[in-house]
């Protein structure tokens, strides 16, 4: 049976339509529809319910070099307050998860994983510790509020003073007080706009929402849901789990080689990455010029040759233009090269062009 996030009743009374998702009842769309949601995200703000998210506390001398290990990414040069994408291996060198980690200080760091993925992650991280370093699962304990789009520090302000929110992006600060309300705050998001991810003990998230929804009124505010929530992380080319990576893909294959550092001592799966090569397929951004909207699992071809399969796709709200991500074969990936998508059956024309599709300005 799925779960309820504290914030469900809003949810209701907003007149979201629920569905399961990831082992909880959430809104993939309220009455004013994915695309006006969308919109309102890339002109305005959205608010967002993401509780379902998981959250784990490293604590102890040993935490951070169990972070390293972890995790592909180097955590040795993060300061307090700060935060770091990075996706988790296993031993072949296929992505577990992709995660944020957030430095509290030198012996606490936050780890939020995929919610679909949480009890997974947490029994391979509880198998791989070792030393000082105690492992708690306190996603249960918190809320989880996202607030993005450009008028999102206009919205936020309002309910604290502007210089004690973090500044810059992928930075965080703990005990922020929000009209009254104890809340940890951190400059991300997954839409490719500017925005806040705002954490909140279960109790307080209600009038936190309520809080935010009165202060951005003005401001054209809308609650959003899973469906613009998609549309949006694809247009910014963000990769999701279970789709552009998974346990049989690898970090350089997915396009993650920024988050993914060899030159490091030593992480879970670095010796796999090596075993597997150069990657002989990537990750590329697909603009559907053709009559038809590719989703994920459709044959990509080039010259009547299978060279991949797309990831994720959608008909883009912002650009007007369906769009797709597809893992391909390396010898044409190109930008410009173009392409066949079979589509239900029908081929249809695509062009290879940059990732991400859409960059705020």
């Amino acid at each position: 049976m799925e779960k309820k996030t504290p914030l469900y009743d809003c949810h209701m009374e907003s007149g979201g339509k629920m569905v399961p998702f990831a082992g909880y009842l959430l809104p993939v769309q309220y009455k004013s529809g994915i695309i006006g949601e969308h919109m309102a995200v890339r002109k305005a703000v959205g608010i967002f319910d993401v509780s379902h998210m998981g959250e784990m506390i490293f604590r102890g001398k040993d935490a951070f070099d169990n972070i390293q290990m972890l995790v592909t990414n180097d955590c040795s040069h993060m300061t307090d307050g700060q935060v770091k994408y990075s996706p988790m291996c296993n031993g072949q060198g296929g992505v577990i998860d992709d995660v944020l980690i957030y430095r509290i200080n030198e012996e606490e760091y936050l780890m939020v994983v995929n919610a679909a993925n949480r009890h997974k992650d947490l029994e391979w991280m509880k198998g791989n510790l070792y030393g000082d370093v105690r492992l708690s699962d306190v996603s249960d304990e918190m809320s989880l509020i996202a607030l993005q789009g450009p008028l999102s520090n206009d919205v936020l302000s309002k309910l604290t003073n502007q210089e004690d929110l973090p500044q810059k992006y992928y930075t965080f600060v703990s005990n922020i007080n929000l009209s009254g309300i104890n809340c940890m705050v951190s400059r991300t998001g997954y839409t490719g706009e500017d925005g806040y991810e705002i954490f909140c003990e279960n109790r307080d998230a209600v009038r936190l929402w309520n809080l935010l929804l009165e202060a951005g009124a003005k401001h054209g505010i809308m609650p959003c849901g899973l469906g613009c929530r998609d549309t949006l992380r694809l247009e910014a080319g963000m990769p999701l789990y279970g789709h552009e990576m998974d346990e049989t893909i690898s970090p350089l294959e997915a396009g993650l080689g920024f988050a993914v550092k060899m030159t490091k001592d030593d992480f879970i799966g670095k010796r796999g990455i090596m075993a597997r090569g150069t990657p002989t397929i990537t990750r590329v951004g697909l603009k559907i010029t053709g009559r038809g909207i590719a989703r994920e699992n459709c044959t990509v071809l080039c010259d009547d040759k299978e060279i991949g399969r797309t990831t994720s796709g959608t008909h883009s709200p912002y650009l007007g233009y369906p769009i797709a991500m597809a893992l391909v074969d390396k010898d044409f990936s190109r930008i410009g090269t173009s392409l066949l998508v079979d589509v239900r059956g029908r081929k249809v024309e695509a062009e290879i062009i940059p990732l991400p599709f859409y960059k705020k300005a």
